[in-house]
């Protein structure tokens, strides 16, 4: 299992937030890219990198910060926030980014999923997953649907998709714990490789997020407050291999 570890970009710094509420943030550093290529140094095999702007008012923001990020390391980045077009896309993908991470327009535009697929190859199409209490919300995660993560992970994988990300907000920079049950679910009745993202905080849990059989884990506070070291939480995902 992967250990990614994650960059949260926020007027143009390094923050995290608690679930999903932009009036609750922490700041990390006012150098993102530093702080990218400092998890590249300890070892890190990929990167994930959100416009938090982006994803609240509908278009990427941080092109120049997620560029220099992009252009400094030599791993593989994910983007995501605010990709709800094909010249967004391009735009972030023209920085050398790796995947593109999808999640409003996944529920709000599928056909624009299928076209990413088409253009760019699934492998560098992520659809996010983003729930409170199994139903995807969009829109920074402010707007909730009556879409089901696990009946939307389905919808997209008919349309090309061969990997999703899944978040509970409710977890989400809280370091409790993640949803075991819900990664298992969806690993078990889409066929899709999972991320997994929310909750992460200790050795125990990503041991537990392993055997569930997610592809990766997406790591943000823990790393950031020193509760998890990245090398001894990469071991215990039980290694890594980078899957472009």
């Amino acid at each position: 299992m992967e250990i990614i570890p994650s960059i949260d970009l926020k007027a143009g710094r390094c923050v995290r937030l608690y679930q999903g509420d932009y009036q609750r943030e922490t700041v990390f550093s006012d150098d993102p890219a530093t702080v990218a290529q400092s998890w590249e140094d300890q070892g890190a095999v990929r990167l994930h990198l959100v416009d938090l702007d982006g994803a609240l008012v509908g278009s990427p923001t941080h092109f120049e910060a997620i560029s220099a990020i992009v252009r400094r390391l030599t791993i593989p980045v994910q983007v995501g926030g605010g990709i709800r077009d094909m010249d967004s896309a391009r735009r972030v993908m023209e920085t050398g980014a790796a995947r593109l991470v999808i999640g409003t327009a996944a529920v709000e535009n599928p056909t624009l999923v299928e076209r990413l697929c088409d253009s760019y190859g699934s492998e560098s199409v992520v659809v996010a997953l983003d729930a409170r209490d199994g139903m995807v919300s969009i829109k920074g995660w402010l707007e909730q649907t009556s879409a089901t993560a696990t009946g939307l992970a389905k919808q997209m994988a008919d349309l090309g998709i061969v990997r999703v990300l899944y978040t509970d907000i409710s977890r989400d920079g809280t370091m409790t714990e993640p949803n075991f049950a819900a990664n298992a679910e969806l690993v078990g009745t889409t066929g899709l490789a999972v991320l997994a993202s929310g909750g992460i905080a200790s050795l125990e849990h990503i041991r537990r997020l392993a055997s569930t059989g997610v592809e990766g884990g997406i790591v943000g506070r823990a790393l950031y407050d020193g509760t998890l070291d990245l090398y001894t939480a990469m071991e215990a995902g039980g290694g890594q291999s980078v899957i472009c």
